[in-house]
């Protein structure tokens, strides 16, 4: 916890800001660590309650960055509407029978992180990242057909993994372009994300995994902290 602290990059130096986002930091690991230990221990609506709060807990951390940055508030904005849209897909995905209504939620989000990895560098700086990652997705895509993916299923989930895969892509050309330690952090969160969502297609269409519910949400988690905490405008768009 004290090395994500120190390592978040150009913190303002003000007494008060710190502190709250250390606060908030320390709330969203809390709850991501409950969310993950009640959903092993089969604590379904101890579950339910901490899954999306460690979301919220997120979006407050990434408001209170906001207030410090107000040039910067377009991008934590963006970045709040991915956490949003995260938010709802966990939601989605607690229920039986709202698998694809989760899917979309996560599409959508993955949309807006791609769109938040964009604002300060071109589209895909680094060809070998989008190919290695449009290669991983593709890969596990066959493995997934190959394994049961339902029919009905096929199209929506080809079109979920081409987006988290770009997304991935889009972290990992910003970070290359940007060239700071932060970027790569957020560029790690980002494949931490695709193997999260790789664990858990697994587990639901091929085989059940041991131990699923840890590995799917401690790699989720992982990923999602790792882009909010590090993150950041570009020192030029900051001004």
């Amino acid at each position: 916890m004290k090395a994500l602290l120190k390592s978040a990059p150009n913190e303002p130096q003000s007494a008060f800001l710190p502190g709250r986002l250390g606060l908030w930091l320390v709330l969203l690991v809390v709850s991501a660590l409950l969310s993950t230990g009640t959903s092993a221990a089969g604590l379904v609506e101890w579950h339910r309650v901490f899954k999306p709060l460690t979301m919220v807990f997120a979006i407050a951390f990434v408001a209170a960055r906001a207030q410090a940055e107000p040039s910067g508030k377009g991008f934590y904005l963006n970045l709040s509407i991915a956490l949003l849209l995260s938010m709802l897909g966990d939601i989605a995905l607690m229920f039986p029978g709202y698998f694809i209504p989760g899917l979309v939620a996560f599409l959508l989000a993955h949309l807006a992180y791609i769109r938040l990895f964009k604002r300060d560098v071109s589209w895909f700086p680094s060809r070998p990242a989008l190919a290695a990652t449009l290669a991983v997705g593709l890969a596990m895509y066959a493995f997934l057909w190959v394994g049961g993916l339902p029919p009905g299923l096929r199209i929506p989930v080809a079109a979920y993994v081409l987006v988290i895969a770009l997304m991935a892509a889009q972290a990992f050309g910003r970070a290359r372009a940007i060239g700071d330690q932060a970027s790569m952090w957020v560029a790690v969160g980002s494949a931490s994300f695709m193997l999260s969502d790789s664990l858990l297609a697994t587990n639901r269409f091929v085989s059940p995994l041991p131990l699923s519910q840890v590995w799917v949400l401690s790699t989720y988690y992982i990923a999602q902290t790792l882009i909010t905490v590090f993150v950041r405008p570009a020192l030029a768009s900051r001004g």
